[in-house]
């Protein structure tokens, strides 16, 4: 990956003042993926909008990796139900 396209985490951990750990905690569960670009960590500019999203509801509703986990699997159920629907609905109308 290009550095224009990334971040390192230690950058942007600082900038937005949270903790390294939080991050890497996420890329552990597998809700963002990070990368090592010239020996350091970095994360892809288009996960940033998930990141700033499990941020929130980490500092700002105080809910833990387990509660972001379960959040973020419901968010992808409802969109990936959405379009079924919207796909249905096309159908019918034709």
């Amino acid at each position: 990956m290009s550095n224009e396209k990334n971040i390192s985490v230690e950058e942007y951990c600082t900038h937005y003042s949270i903790e390294a750990s939080f991050v890497r905690s996420l890329s552990e569960n597998g809700l963002i993926e990070l990368s090592n670009v010239n020996e350091s960590i970095c994360i892809d500019f288009d996960q940033l909008q998930a990141l700033e999203k499990y941020i929130h509801l980490h500092y700002d509703l105080d809910i833990n990796i387990e509660g972001i986990e379960a959040i973020s699997h419901l968010l992808q159920k409802i969109d990936s139900l959405q379009t079924e629907l919207r796909i249905l609905r096309n159908r019918l109308s034709t």
